[in-house]
């Protein structure tokens, strides 16, 4: 018959404990509120989306336009992305808000309504519709440009709206 050194029966019963109470831990069950607090979770979080901007405030940095092959494709709002439309994406300003974009290069403007989320690129604010991007100067050349945003308005949860910076009737 085989038998154990009671010290290796110690540490492998030492083992089995440590390994269940993590388990434990990690599906659920039970763990002190010091162990916690002692040490900092390793576990990666899942990232959250960002929050809805309902500031009005205005906000810097690039815009590039949907790539052909998004013609006619569901936007988050529901509706087809019209390559000719004034149609943007976002990830932070409320779906149906107005705002003005505005090319830092050329001063070149035009008010879009944001209608789908995104970008998902580094830097980038907002997508516009191909012929709004061309209209303020962004083309397949360049591809992308430093803008402002502005909300001219910005809807909220109550279903009120709230003005933004840019006033409604303001020229470029």
């Amino acid at each position: 018959m085989f038998k154990l050194n009671p010290h290796a029966t110690i540490l492998l019963l030492s083992i089995v404990a440590v390994a269940s109470a993590a388990c434990e831990a990690h599906y659920g069950g039970k763990v002190s509120a010091a162990s916690q607090d002692e040490t900092p979770s390793r576990i990666a979080t899942t990232p959250t989306r960002p929050q809805p901007d309902l500031s009005g405030r205005t906000r810097l940095g690039d815009a590039s336009f949907y790539a052909k092959e998004f013609a006619g494709r569901e936007m988050a709002d529901g509706s087809k992305m019209d390559p000719y439309g004034d149609n943007a994406a976002s990830k932070t300003l409320p779906l149906g808000t107005r705002a003005r974009v505005t090319n830092m290069d050329n001063g070149q403007s035009a008010v879009v309504t944001i209608q789908d989320r995104g970008p998902y690129v580094k830097g980038r604010i907002v997508d516009l519709s191909p012929s709004t991007a061309q209209r303020i100067g962004i083309t397949e050349d360049n591809g992308v440009a430093k803008v402002r945003v502005t909300p001219i308005s910005v809807p909220l949860p109550d279903g009120s709206t709230k003005l933004g910076t840019e006033k409604p009737d303001s020229k470029p």
